[in-house]
């Protein structure tokens, strides 16, 4: 158990690297290695002294029989305490950061609903999300009521640790496929590992019905709702229909230019998920010219792409019709929070200095004091028709998933827009419509 609480702690530590920092890690873990190996040789010759020959049992710990604290002299006992309680925070703080992080970064990666996010600091990688800590505490809770001791604990960390191993070799190999090391270095690299941790896992499942089957519990879980998250976007996004943008563009100018149509707004941006920069969804058409004509003098389109670099942040600017129609294209790091709003309005400024678009008002009173036209976002927000036919199976994926959306973050707040210049509009999903309606038509004559 000794050797997996010091390699759990490494991970912790790597798998927070926004926080710690790849240097401080390098050189703190010389240091942690050799007072590692120094305590446990120590706690060793110390058995060897004054318990040679006898056993330790369960009743020897609970009378306060403990290597670590014996090695120290009694009148540095207090300080050890201290050290070793400080220790246990420092431990526990690297591993709710590193929840953080990863929780954070599964979201830009559309794995984990949207959350709130708070960043108390300008610095790279520090971030708080609230409802995770209350998580992290409420399991601490229950699993500390649930097993009342340490001892009674460590069949599900053990079991826990061993399984996690297991998962950082096979996401390594993945990595160096991805890098295009050799294939026989990989496989070389898997069979060494996978080997060792294997034999860790074997061992500890034995202990499975004494608590291990917690770790599955709370895994089958978070998996689930992985799962169905990313699942479900699937089934949703393949049902999207896109349409290519210059075959509406014609009737979006004769819409902006026909003043018999109330404005809608001087600027409206709506939010695409068209990775082709020429298509359009077929619903923001059917928004702008059909469900209710939205006059506008600008149309932008912001389309957001997440990359596999954690902290770029570039954009891209198309201006299909100049000062008529626009598409900006983000291009962000996983780990970079989404401000679309602070973003866009950037992009806007920097364009209005290069002189690429005019946002005056159109309005004469206006024009003349040269004041900015107003931005109105448009968001489309889905929910599942009651007109889909779906298989059993698809149909709770699709439930859970919009249980799940209805009580994460809204889109709109998730990418940092003001809700006063937000207008939602809510749209029927049909996966899978019903066609076998048999209706028949009766003459009452």
């Amino acid at each position: 158990m000794a050797f997996f609480l010091c390699v759990t702690g490494a991970e912790a530590l790597y798998s927070d690297l926004g926080h710690c920092g790849r240097g401080n890690i390098r050189i703190s873990w010389v240091l942690v290695k050799i007072c590692l190996i120094l305590n446990y040789l120590g706690q060793g010759a110390w058995l060897l002294n004054h318990n040679m020959g006898k056993t330790i049992t369960q009743k020897t710990i609970s009378i306060g029989f403990n290597p670590f604290y014996g090695i120290m002299p009694k009148e540095f006992l207090i300080i050890g305490i201290i050290i070793s309680t400080i220790a246990a925070i420092i431990a526990s703080q690297a591993l709710i950061s590193g929840a953080f992080t990863l929780i954070s970064e599964s979201m830009r990666l559309n794995l984990w609903p949207k959350l709130k996010i708070n960043y108390p600091t300008n610095a790279r990688g520090q971030l708080y999300i609230p409802s995770i800590n209350w998580m992290l505490f409420a399991g601490c809770v229950g699993i500390t009521l649930y097993f009342q001791s340490s001892s009674e604990m460590a069949a599900a960390y053990g079991l826990a640790i061993t399984i996690c191993m297991l998962a950082t070799s096979l996401l390594f190999a993945s990595y160096l496929a991805t890098r295009r090391v050799k294939k026989v270095l990989v496989w070389i690299y898997l069979s060494v590992y996978i080997s060792i941790e294997f034999s860790f896992l074997i061992a500890n499942l034995e202990k499975f019905p004494h608590g291990g089957y917690v770790t599955l519990i709370i895994g089958g879980i978070l998996f689930t709702v992985m799962y169905v998250w990313f699942k479900s976007r699937k089934i949703k996004n393949s049902y999207v229909e896109f349409v290519h943008i210059e075959d509406y563009i014609h009737q979006l100018q004769e819409l902006s230019n026909d003043l018999s149509i109330p404005k809608y707004a001087t600027h409206l941006v709506y939010l695409t998920s068209a990775n082709n920069p020429k298509e359009i969804e077929h619903k923001i058409m059917y928004s702008i010219l059909n469900k209710r004509p939205k006059r506008a003098d600008i149309y932008w389109f912001i389309h957001v792409d997440v990359l596999d670099e954690p902290y770029r942040t570039d954009y891209i600017v198309d201006a299909i019709i100049p000062n008529e129609i626009i598409r900006i294209e983000f291009r962000l790091g996983f780990r970079v929070e989404q401000r679309i709003n602070l973003m866009f309005r950037k992009v806007v400024e920097e364009m209005v200095m290069n002189k690429e678009v005019n946002i005056t008002s159109r309005y004469v009173s206006l024009q003349k004091n040269k004041i900015a036209g107003d931005f109105q976002f448009i968001v489309m927000e889905k929910f599942l028709s009651h007109d889909n036919d779906l298989p059993l199976s698809e149909r709770l994926i699709m439930r859970f998933y919009f249980w799940l959306k209805k009580i994460s973050l809204s889109e709109e707040r998730g990418f940092g827009l003001d809700s006063s210049y937000v207008t939602v509009e809510k749209f029927p999903l049909i996966v899978a419509p019903v066609t076998n309606i048999y209706l028949r038509r009766v003459n009452t004559d």
